[in-house]
């Protein structure tokens, strides 16, 4: 009998990662062109319509606007038929029960809720030029679920390769370190998405940052204004936090995972703050808010990735001395 932990070795399976770990990059370079979309104030080039583009499949003699988000429906849709490959490689390849199967199946969903936020968005005019809140609401939303979906994403390419499913029984103050690590950075990048929003609709004000802020409080501002100071407090905080989780982490679970993606979380939170820094100095130009996007990305999945060393160390080490193999 097939063991549930070790690849797949028929030539269809030993595509099953392969197929994981392009869709995880793929996705993370949608979510790129999709701010793109946002930056360029081209959410509304196919109108008020969804899933078609301007009452049509295909749009005729299109704008530039049109092109940018009609182009981010085709690579968004793109995404979903990688999802449905990848679900139906796992199931061909891999045994009942198997992790990966579960991770395609979980992933698909994620991506069918990214397409009926983005376009929920369109259909209430949540884009372009609107300063609705309900908008920074849906922006947050929006970025969760990327966030979790990258996480699936990631988690579907481990298991695929052959690494253990996770267990959540008996992880003590582990569970609880990781569950309020990932709720944090979850939390931040939402709050994130709602600063990048009022960078938009609202340019900083001119000066120092300090008169944007006070701008941000006044009279007439929104609500979307009033939450833009929320992210930069938000991602000391949880910087702060991640950074003594990872020793804490480094000491309950000294596994070589742990050991090397511990670190590896500290100097992408360490690049991340600079680039905060440098985008907020700078008055958030579109180049910027991309790295700073970008580093979001690499942030959550290490993130992950040293919760998935955390959480799966135990297990190795229990199955090393049941089988006298080496952790």
């Amino acid at each position: 009998m097939r063991s549930v932990w070790t690849v797949p070795r028929s030539s269809a399976g030993s595509w099953l990662p392969r197929l994981a770990w392009g869709a995880l990059a793929y996705n993370v370079l949608v979510i790129l062109w999709g701010a793109v979309v946002r930056i360029t104030g081209a959410g509304a080039g196919c109108g008020d319509h969804w899933p078609l583009c301007n009452g049509v499949v295909v749009p005729q003699s299109p704008q530039l606007h049109t092109v940018i988000e009609f182009s981010h429906r085709l690579t968004s849709g793109a995404s979903g038929l990688l999802a449905l490959a990848l679900i139906a490689l796992a199931f061909l390849t891999t045994p009942r029960g198997h992790a990966a199967r579960l991770g395609a199946v979980l992933s698909f969903l994620l991506i069918l809720a990214e397409g009926l936020v983005g376009g929920v968005q369109v259909l209430l005019g949540l884009t372009a030029d609107s300063t609705d809140p309900a908008r920074g609401l849906v922006q947050g939303v929006h970025l969760a679920n990327t966030f979790l979906l990258l996480g699936a994403l990631l988690l579907t390419a481990l298991w695929a390769s052959g690494r253990p499913v996770l267990r959540l029984r008996r992880q003590g103050r582990v569970l609880g370190l990781i569950v309020l690590g990932l709720g944090l950075t979850l939390l931040l990048g939402m709050a994130g998405a709602v600063t990048a929003l009022g960078d938009l609709l609202f340019a900083p004000a001119p000066g120092t940052p300090l008169d944007t802020v006070r701008r941000d409080f006044g009279a007439t501002a929104t609500l979307i204004e009033n939450l833009r100071v929320i992210h930069p407090l938000l991602a000391v905080l949880t910087s702060v936090y991640l950074i003594w989780m990872v020793g804490v982490l480094r000491r309950l679970r000294p596994s070589p995972g742990v050991h090397r993606w511990g670190p590896a979380l500290v100097g992408v939170i360490g690049v991340q703050m600079l680039a905060g820094f440098v985008n907020v100095a700078l008055k958030a130009p579109a180049w910027m808010q991309l790295t700073h996007l970008l580093l979001a990305c690499i942030m959550w999945l290490v993130a992950v990735l040293l919760s998935y060393e955390a959480l799966t160390a135990l297990r190795r080490g229990h199955t090393a001395l049941r089988t006298g193999g080496a952790a």
